[in-house]
């Protein structure tokens, strides 16, 4: 059993509803410059928790996968974009794939979540959000968000309190 980071919380979900739930609350709670690391196998609820994050943040766009795009972009009403990447296509830490993503200019406007981001570890910013995700069954899916950086500390401080009252 691995042992948590500090400010770490594990999240079990038993259904792709309770997977959009937990991306609602978070998304709610995103303020721009954020970037979301997510990190699971095939099938392991990562687009589904985005479609959640995407609706808590505030944006009504149809959420789908960006694997053959690479990036797609949901708009919020005051005009804030939510950059939703897949990694999982680009070649590790290639300073030219990383330029499809145009990291400097989704923080500025907005949020960042990318799909396979253990493909960029070491090109993604240091403050982040990080979210091992694991298929555990047809409809179960183990969760561990870690944060890092202060900002992102509070973040999921608040989003544990909210789930888990504590």
């Amino acid at each position: 059993m691995a042992i948590l980071k500090p400010n770490a919380f594990e999240f079990f979900s038993h259904s792709a509803d309770q997977t959009r739930r937990l991306g609602v609350r978070l998304g709610a709670m995103l303020p721009v410059g954020t970037v979301i690391c997510l990190e699971g196998d095939l099938g392991s609820g990562k687009t589904t928790l985005v479609q959640g994050i995407a609706q808590g943040w505030g944006s009504t766009d149809r959420v789908t996968s960006p694997t053959f795009v690479i990036l797609n972009q949901y708009r919020r009403p005051d005009g804030m974009q939510l950059y939703h990447a897949d990694a999982y296509r680009l070649a590790e830490n290639d300073p030219l794939d990383l330029a499809i993503l145009d990291i400097e200019q989704a923080l500025e406007n907005g949020v960042l979540i990318v799909e396979w981001a253990d493909r960029l570890k070491e090109s993604l910013p240091k403050e982040h959000i990080w979210i091992q995700m694991q298929w555990t069954g047809p409809q179960s899916r183990h969760f561990i968000l870690t944060p890092e950086g202060k900002q992102n500390a509070q973040i999921l401080k608040k989003l544990q309190h909210a789930i888990y009252g504590v």
